[in-house]
């Protein structure tokens, strides 16, 4: 049997639920022989075999890429010969594929190229323009896909002279072919615009391609190629936003997008790029695009496909209403009357389609419509038009669109059964009442002009205590809370609590899950008067009402949950059990034992099949709740827990293995001091410290967190080399990774403050080895300001009270730890490193870790170091102790992490690591008592006096005459 077939095997079982398992350790053990990867690449180019296994080939390659192409520190994990390979082979390969297989090979050749294009792949730019054609559209059309997926990467990133070199790079050799393929495919469909329909529609994918393409190049500038030929370009670019073709156009079909309408999508992209970025450059085409929008708008109907057309549409005309130039256009009252009734009512009133999507697919319109949400709806973009236009011409927008919502009213109530005219009254006036977009905390500033409380009270509240009403008025009046929740009272809002809490008993998925929503966002308001503080909390909500609202959410959760697909569909309604977990913390003492066992339940469901990231976290952040608020009885609730937090272990559900380990971190770190460890503790020492554990990126923060939790409490397991070794392997693979070389420094010291330092004596040597190979081979920024405060953090240690130094670690202990290495080698690192970058931190709990640790460092050692580096430290101590960053230093607020952001939106699957909130660590503090800058300065004052070259040193700073080192001492009071 030949590799090939071998591997198409694997990937065929991988597919079937009972053999994937076996499959992917199948196919894991041949990942280290030289061929695999392109193994992969010829099965996904081979007609001969079947289509999902070349689609499975497909995906397994592009993992592989994603985990092996590169490892920190600059090397390939991948055998060289393969490498070479692929990057010969894979842009050939890709441009022959079908669609769907082009999209995960694309990705591969742009996770490729973010490493290595252009400095270790600039052949590749060079085959990419000699395979331009002008007449085979099908290999432009793959060549397209690759120019995308390397070139979309500039969009997001920060502006930088390496990005622009990189930007020059490509533009010097690729602007001239786009623009001229550009043209060539306008005029080959001005040629087929009659048919065949095949060609033409392969011809709109080009010109699909090309747009974005034009974006991604003019994405961070305008480059001067495209100024040059604005006029060519910005020629095809407004034709094909007037462009109709009935062959291409299926006026019947609802849903699909078709070609014409996907370009349109892109122009408006473009064109809104070039008008909010370049608008000088742009400033001549601007009024006939805004002509042409306009009418685009008035014309197209209300189908669904239309839908992301109008949204871009609508953010175009956003950008020109938020523009001076062109405001005073659009901004009096004849013009805001059209705009109102051709564009904004057109687009915010609810179609026959959403009222079916409310109705079939609940969760889905709850996301749509949520604030805040990245999706593109009519009303989002209708809204945000609206409030461009209403922050230049605030009074007149008002009175026109109250206008509109007085008559609405009136419709309303002349006739209850036009529920929709009350629908749109309530929409425009919370879009007009509201100035600014919607932040995560709500509304913040409002309208003078109208009165929100009154609109809510007279208007809004009915449909709260009306069963009667339309579940989308009912929706309109929970939402309208959840929007102006910052401009109700406590009372107001306390008064509306039960009103909200019985929705919970509401049949209507759509009405439970905003109840869900805004009850979690009331409960995570700060006090207005103390932004540090919530402005709910257990004294606010009796335990009762707090239980009644976590047994109503379950039962929505399990009424639902017939699969664990389906019991996971709805983040919001776990994300609110968290918040009333938050809020009762410890009140619920009879009742935590059973939450903590639904929870329990939940994920043992779920984890069959983990769908919904969101949903995942939530749960496990609710777990956390309850553990934190009942520290008191966690060895009790760690024997609970303890068969689900294995079991996801054991049965390696990679996507809730790292939350496992968080969790029995924390569980260690406040487990009663002086109790026996749990076994299972012990028993999980050599699994962790094993190579095959951190091989998933989304363990490693959480094994290290674990490791060190173990370490700390029972450091007597590292005594012996048999444990003692292995945690010093973890120790060197994590300070190697330029990703995790923070965490190899928060792991040795735990390791230097736990273990006894009779143990560790022998291994000091090659310890500091390790960390000044990686200082002088690879190091980083990040790195070398890490080293920095790990040194300090040891020098602050004497002067600590909260934690036992049992090794007698200080600025004697860093001195010799360095120069064991190499005598001398100190000094070195004093004058080449720490120095110059004193000046450089931006955290504030690292400069004070500096201050203190520098500060003991010269004063104990003052005799032993050199004069100059001495004077050259303390001169810089000085200048970051008097600096403004950090004249207002106050400690962490202890109560912070509840007032943390939890509306975690990069939750993923597999290899990412998310971090539990509830229990996150802070960074290790060894000052901790010296928790302000008074204090820091009054530290440093006593122990400059009692340096015996005092005079001698004060002398030597003010010889230089710095007005910064003169304030220091003048401060201290030292001049």
């Amino acid at each position: 049997m030949s590799d090939i077939d071998k591997v198409a095997q694997l990937l065929a079982k991988s597919l079937q639920s009972r053999t994937a398992k076996e499959a992917e350790v199948g196919l894991k053990s041949l990942e280290t022989q030289q061929g695999f990867p392109l193994t992969f690449l010829h099965i996904v180019a081979s007609d001969k075999a079947d289509i999902s296994v070349r689609l499975a080939a497909a995906l397994y390659f592009k993992n592989l890429v994603k985990r092996k192409w590169i490892v920190e520190s600059g090397q390939y994990q991948l055998h060289t010969q393969d490498v070479q390979m692929i990057k010969q082979e894979i842009v050939d390969l890709m441009i022959q594929l079908p669609d769907h297989l082009q999209v995960q090979i694309g990705e591969a050749i742009s996770l490729i190229a973010e490493s290595e294009f252009p400095q270790l792949w600039p052949e590749l730019l060079d085959l990419l323009v000699s395979k331009l054609n002008p007449d085979d559209m099908i290999t432009n059309k793959g060549i397209l896909k690759v120019a995308h997926s390397i070139f979309k990467r500039w969009r997001p990133l920060f502006r930088s002279d390496d990005l622009f070199r990189e930007i020059k790079f490509v533009l010097d050799k690729f602007a001239q072919p786009f623009l001229d393929l550009l043209i060539r495919v306008d005029q080959l469909i001005d040629q087929t615009s009659q048919g065949p329909v095949e060609k033409l529609s392969l011809l709109f994918e080009n010109m699909l391609l090309l747009i974005k393409v034009y974006y991604d190049l003019n994405c961070q500038d305008i480059p001067e190629f495209f100024e040059d030929h604005l006029k060519q370009g910005m020629t095809v670019i407004h034709k094909y936003l007037k462009y109709n073709n009935g062959l291409l156009e299926d006026s019947t079909e609802d849903e699909e997008i078709d070609p014409v309408t996907n370009v349109k999508i892109s122009i408006c992209e473009l064109i809104q790029l070039y008008t909010t970025r370049y608008e000088e450059e742009f400033h001549d085409f601007i009024p006939s695009f805004i002509q042409t929008v306009w009418d685009l708008l008035n014309t197209i109907t209300l189908q669904p496909k239309y839908d992301i057309l109008a949204s871009k549409g609508l953010r175009f005309l956003t950008a020109i209403a938020s523009a001076p130039t062109y405001a005073p256009t659009i901004n009096n009252e004849e013009a805001l009357k059209q705009i109102t009734e051709k564009i904004i009512l057109q687009n915010v009133t609810l179609r026959e389609s959403d009222e079916e999507m409310f109705e079939d697919d609940p969760i889905e319109y709850t996301r749509r419509d949520l604030e805040g949400s990245d999706s593109d709806t009519r009303r989002r973009a209708a809204t945000e038009f609206l409030r461009a236009l209403k922050e230049n011409n605030e009074k007149v927008v008002t009175q026109v669109i109250m206008s509109y919502v007085n008559n609405y009213l009136q419709q309303f109530q002349a006739d209850q059964s036009h529920w929709k005219a009350k629908d749109i009254a309530i929409y425009l006036f919370s879009a007009i009442a509201s100035k600014g977009s919607m932040t995560n905390a709500g509304v913040t500033v409002t309208n003078i002009l109208v009165d929100v409380v009154q609109f809510f009270t007279a208007y809004v509240a009915p449909d709260l205590v009306n069963k009667a009403a339309h579940p989308i008025l009912k929706v309109d009046a929970i939402k309208y809370i959840f929007i102006f929740r910052n401009q109700l009272t406590k009372q107001q809002l306390n008064e509306t609590f039960p009103l909200l809490s019985a929705h919970f008993e509401d049949n209507n998925y759509v009405v439970y899950t905003y109840t869900a929503i805004t009850v979690e966002k009331i409960l995570s308001l700060r006090d207005p008067s103390n932004h540090q503080q919530l402005l709910f909390n257990k004294n606010d909500i009796p335990s009762n009402i707090s239980k009644g609202l976590l047994m109503n959410l379950f039962s929505l959760m399990f009424k639902k949950g017939d699969t664990p697909e389906k019991l996971a569909e709805n983040e919001f309604l776990m994300k609110c059990v968290m918040r009333v977990l938050l809020t009762a913390e410890d009140s619920l003492q009879d009742a935590t034992s059973d939450l903590l066992q639904q929870l329990l339940k939940v994920i043992q469901i779920i984890s069959k099949n983990p769908s919904n990231p969101k949903f995942s976290h939530y749960t496990f952040e609710s777990v956390c709740v309850i553990i934190k608020s009942n520290r008191t009885n966690v060895d009790n609730y760690f024997q609970i827990i303890k068969p689900t937090m294995l079991g996801i272990l054991s049965q390696e559900i990679q996507e809730f293995i790292p939350y496992s380990f968080q969790i029995l971190a924390f569980c260690l770190e406040i487990y009663p001091p002086g109790k026996p460890v749990p076994e299972e503790y012990s028993q999980l020492v050599k699994p962790l410290c094993s190579p095959a554990v951190w091989e998933s990126r989304g363990n490693t923060p959480a094994i290290a967190r674990l490791l060190s939790a173990i370490v700390k409490y029972v450091p007597s397991l590292f005594f012996s080399g048999e444990h003692l070794t292995p945690i010093l392997g973890v120790f060197q693979k994590l300070i190697s990774s330029k990703v995790n070389d923070h965490l190899g420094f928060e792991l040795m010291e735990t390791i230097l403050l736990s273990i006894d330092i009779q143990y560790l004596e022998q291994y000091l040597k090659q310890i500091g080895i390790i960390i000044m190979s990686r200082l002088q081979n690879f190091r980083t920024e990040k790195f070398v300001k890490r080293f920095i405060v790990f040194l300090c953090w040891i020098c602050c240690l004497p002067s600590s009270r909260d934690m036992e130094n049992k090794n007698h670690l200080n600025s004697q202990f860093v001195i010799n730890f360095i120069d064991n290495i190499q005598q001398g080698l100190f000094g070195q690192v004093l004058d080449n490193f720490i120095i110059p970058h004193i000046a450089t931190f931006n955290n504030l709990q690292d400069k004070k870790i500096l201050i203190v640790g520098l500060t003991n460092l010269l004063v104990e050692n003052s005799s032993s170091l050199d004069n100059q580096k001495f004077i050259n430290a303390l001169k810089e101590t000085l200048k970051l102790l008097v600096s403004d960053s950090i004249k207002n230093y106050m400690n962490i607020d202890e109560n912070m992490e509840l007032l943390m952001d939890l509306d975690n939106e990069d939750m993923t699957f597999g290899s990412s690591y998310n971090q539990l909130n509830i229990i996150q660590t802070r960074p290790s503090d060894p000052v901790r008592q010296i928790s302000n800058m008074d204090l820091i300065q009054q530290y440093v004052k006593a122990k400059l006096e009692d340096m015996n070259r005092i005079d001698e040193a004060i002398a030597a700073l003010q010889s230089y005459g710095d007005a910064d080192i003169t304030g220091a001492l003048n401060r201290l009071g030292l001049a």
